[in-house]
């Protein structure tokens, strides 16, 4: 081929693979979508000649499938190296994160406490010092110029007071990287199976129908009927 040659027709486009898995069953195919009218079949011989098509189908199916696997196979592999090559720094770096977490969260947990106890401690102290304003602002005698003086002083401590609370109340917060976690423990597992059959009757439902679905050929279960019949495949 010189220079001047016309290139072939798509010689720069490879075949594409579904199309060509297709490619031998298009009329099958066809002639299958004009048996599916929603008419079933009456007699033997359009019983065999719906299963003779039948074949033809299935034979695309794995045809199909097979090009589907050959095409994508290496993506998949390129998919599946590239998490491997990365997988050990990443696996490293957890562990490294893991590690200093653990070195700190001794101490934040005991810091955590010592500033919730100074919260709590800053809240009593501002509820006593609002107590003490409303008793004496209840007691003071409106022309005693002395008793007036002592009510505002006792109003502006516990203003004070309330700020300390709430700038305790920030502080304790200002503790990160710690989280509440909520744990269990199945004390009796009668017990916690009969609550749950008593307030989420769906949710053991749906586990006995999974049980009995994965089980039912291996062993007899009480309550549950198993029969053979044949049907068309």
């Amino acid at each position: 081929m010189n220079d001047m040659t016309p290139a072939p027709r798509n010689h720069n486009n490879p075949p594409d693979a579904l199309d060509e898995a297709l490619a031998p069953f298009g009329d099958h195919i066809a002639e299958a979508e004009s048996w599916l009218d929603g008419e079933a079949v009456t007699d033997e011989g359009a019983m065999k000649a719906v299963d003779a098509l039948n074949k033809q189908i299935k034979a695309a199916k794995k045809d199909v499938t097979n090009a589907q696997k050959s095409e994508a196979a290496p993506l998949h592999d390129a998919w599946k190296a590239a998490l491997a090559r990365y997988k050990p720094t990443i696996d490293d770096l957890d562990r490294i994160s893991k590690g200093l977490t653990a070195l700190v969260d001794g101490f934040k947990r005991k810091l955590a406490d010592e500033k919730r106890a100074a919260e709590k401690a800053a809240w009593e102290a501002a509820n006593a010092a609002r107590r003490e304003a409303e008793a004496k602002a209840a007691a003071a005698n409106a022309a005693n110029i002395e008793e007036q003086r002592a009510t505002e002083e006792a109003r502006q401590s516990a203003i004070e007071a309330e700020k300390a609370a709430q700038a305790a109340k920030r502080d304790a917060a200002s503790v990160k990287g710690l989280r509440k976690v909520t744990r269990y423990e199945v004390t009796s597992h009668k017990d916690a199976l009969n609550d749950i059959v008593r307030h989420d009757r769906e949710a053991m439902v749906a586990f006995i129908d999974a049980y009995v679905a994965k089980n039912h050929k291996t062993r007899p279960i009480a309550g549950v009927r198993v029969w053979e019949e044949k049907e068309a495949f």
